[in-house]
């Protein structure tokens, strides 16, 4: 499904409209945009559309788009929702290089965790980063996710083994952070 407008002090979570299809294949067509994610070929503008509209009607997906005013910078999503169990896992991506190293990602990480509790009703929620990414630890333990395992030699990117860092973050961390600011 398309996630709601959500609207952060400088970032807005919109619905991604299918027009915006070929702005996100040309990020996964940049290897440094794609270098931490499990993508090595960029997919198709007809593979990324069936993608958008499989997601789209999914009940176990909720896809946003991420806008710097009118600009697209990124996408965010809720994913593998796990209704029974309340849990789900979380991914991000700031496509737009010229908006790297800005701290649009802990914001963006910050709205989407705060719809997955307090919307959604979920219990927790996980993510992986490869060890080379310290920007996106940074980001996750920013918003209160824990390092919770490692799975060693997990991808070879650029003739170099990188672990992945398994994250996690539970409500009861969650709420106990909100009530701290």
């Amino acid at each position: 499904m398309l996630g709601p407008i959500i609207v952060g002090d400088r970032v807005r979570l919109v619905p991604p409209t299918e027009d915006m299809i070929p702005i996100f294949c040309s990020w996964f067509a940049d290897t440094e945009v794609t270098k931490f994610l499990n993508i090595r070929f960029p997919p198709s503008l007809s593979a990324e559309k069936e993608w958008f509209d499989r997601v789209s009607r999914s009940n176990e997906d909720v896809l946003w788009a991420v806008t710097l005013e009118d600009k697209l910078i990124g996408t965010t999503g809720i994913h593998q929702i796990d209704w029974r169990n309340r849990h789900a896992i979380t991914g991000n991506l700031i496509g737009d290089k010229s908006e790297w190293g800005k701290g649009y990602a802990s914001e963006v990480v910050a709205l989407r965790t705060r719809f997955a509790f307090e919307s959604l009703g979920l219990e927790k929620l996980k993510s992986q980063v490869f060890s080379g990414n310290l920007a996106s630890r940074k980001v996750l333990e920013k918003a209160g996710y824990r390092l919770c395992g490692t799975f060693r030699r997990e991808a070879f990117i650029d003739g170099h083994w990188y672990d992945s860092w398994l994250f996690e973050i539970l409500r009861e961390e969650w709420l106990q952070i909100q009530s701290m600011e």
